[in-house]
């Protein structure tokens, strides 16, 4: 698939990066495989005929030619990747893919000789660059908006001419990732993380918890971040925006927010809306592990519209299972609800009205008010709530695989695969002084007496990958840059 990436404002400096060694010598041989002009040289294998300079100035061209305003960001910058799995294509293939693409992007429609200029560039086995100026040269602007998604659409025919490994469908489900400024900015300042990433987690983890929007803003103010609400004409709420302390744009003279939309699909204030639930009395974990089987059964036998919305109640209890699990397997359920992600959002039309979605919830709220001794109440009652867990995720998988839903569907399966490695740790008994480290992925039967009845047949299960389902993306995102 396509991936845009960062747009800019010097193409001299992009062709530098791409033509370079990279920021690892990860580049190798890099050569432009096509261009807007047929025979174009080379700046890497015929610099006596081309100099990168040069190329940047004939790029630039048409943007220095407008007599009207400039864009404020004129380079067009998008990687073209395909599977590790799929055979290596050619510099022609790659040729023929790369002027399909700005085709279809609006940036150089085929037997437009006015279209934008535009180069490929190519410095690995399985992925191009396709760099463009925003100004065609007869001085209009290039209709590029909803570019990716025709882009997306070109390489389905690519993906069934060559034979490559397909891809499931664009349905706006995936994660959005920090931008390469913002993994550089949380490099600058020491963070393990971009700021996105840490609001995404924060907003999402609040999201589960709230029945309302007080509740809500509540929480995102109480875990530390800005909050800022946007309010319609009649003073009602309508949006928000949130911003963590420290995070300072322009010079620092401006906190950097991030409105829910930008943070996720489904982090917006109506999507929030639709997930909220009436209060419930909290539970017991033995009632909650009971009803979050009885989800299970019922997300399996559940139609298309009213599964939406039992995974994404599901989604919403494995964050808050994993704020509230104990330390020895709270990365495993962790990383678990994060790969769950995008399985609790299903693309296209639906409902969040669920038979299951009751149960999730009230479990949810069971695990966020029992008492800590209760929550972290030794390997028999964190067991017992993993396999509750595993049982619901893989009816979540099974129902995503009936709707052919085949993102949602690897989404969920290596969520399941990380809670079976988190019951494996939990059944471990821990070793003594003088024993040898146990590995985390070994798996070890638990001693007699030990967990309840039902532990030893499912942590026995090793991790399945989901069936049916396509291993990875065929002609699929590189990195930024």
């Amino acid at each position: 698939m396509p991936k845009k990436a960062e747009s800019g404002e010097s193409t001299a400096d992009l062709l530098a990066y791409l033509f370079g060694p990279g920021n690892h010598e990860e580049h190798t041989d890099p050569h432009l495989v096509a261009a807007w002009t047929p025979g174009l040289p080379c700046p890497a294998r015929t610099p006596d005929c081309m100099t990168l300079s040069d190329l940047a100035l004939l790029l630039d061209a048409p943007v220095e030619a407008l007599r009207g305003p400039k864009p404020a960001e004129h380079v067009w910058h998008v990687s073209v990747r395909n599977e590790p799995d799929d055979r290596t294509l050619t510099d022609a293939e790659w040729a023929t893919v790369a002027a399909e693409m700005v085709a279809a992007a609006g940036i150089a429609p085929h037997g437009d000789a006015q279209a934008c200029r535009w180069v490929a560039v190519r410095h690995a086995d399985d992925h191009i660059h396709i760099v463009a100026t925003l100004a065609r040269q007869d001085g209009r602007h290039p209709p590029i908006r909803g570019d990716i998604p025709r882009m997306h659409t070109a390489a389905r025919a690519f993906e069934t001419a060559w034979g490559l490994t397909p891809m499931s469908l664009l349905d706006q489900t995936a994660r959005r990732a920090p931008v390469t400024g913002e993994r550089e900015k949380a490099a600058r300042r020491g963070l393990p993380e971009a700021a996105r990433e840490s609001l995404q987690r924060t907003v999402r983890e609040a999201a589960a918890r709230a029945i309302n929007d007080a509740d809500f803003l509540t929480r995102l103010r109480d875990a530390g971040l800005r909050v800022r609400e946007h309010h319609d004409e009649n003073g009602a709420l309508d949006g928000y925006a949130v911003a963590l302390p420290g995070d300072r744009a322009d010079h620092g003279s401006r906190p950097v927010w991030f409105s829910g939309r930008t943070l996720a699909y489904d982090l917006s204030l109506p999507r929030i809306r639709e997930r909220f639930h009436p209060a419930i009395a909290p539970a017991d974990l033995a009632l909650a592990h009971t009803r979050i089987r009885e989800a299970a059964h019922l997300l399996a036998r559940a139609g298309r519209a009213e599964g939406a919305g039992d995974v994404a109640a599901l989604g919403d209890l494995l964050v808050v299972a994993a704020a509230t699990s104990p330390t020895a397997v709270r990365d495993q359920i962790r990383a678990a609800a994060a790969a769950f992600e995008q399985a609790s959002r299903t693309p296209g039309t639906r409902t969040l009205h669920g038979a299951a979605r009751a149960h999730f919830k009230a479990s949810a709220r069971a695990l966020e008010h029992a008492p800590r001794a209760a929550r972290g109440g030794g390997a028999p009652a964190v067991l017992a709530l993993l396999i509750a867990l595993i049982e619901a995720v893989e009816a979540a998988t099974a129902w995503h695989r009936a709707q052919h839903h085949h993102a949602q569907t690897r989404a969920a399966a290596q969520a399941a695969a990380l809670l079976r490695e988190a019951a494996t740790l939990t059944s471990t008994p821990p070793p003594t002084r003088n024993s040898r480290t146990v590995p985390r992925t070994a798996r070890v039967t638990p001693a007699a007496g030990r967990g309840p009845v039902a532990a030893p047949p499912v942590t026995a299960v090793p991790p399945r990958p989901p069936t049916g389902t396509h291993p990875g993306p065929g002609l699929g995102p590189a990195r930024s840059r």
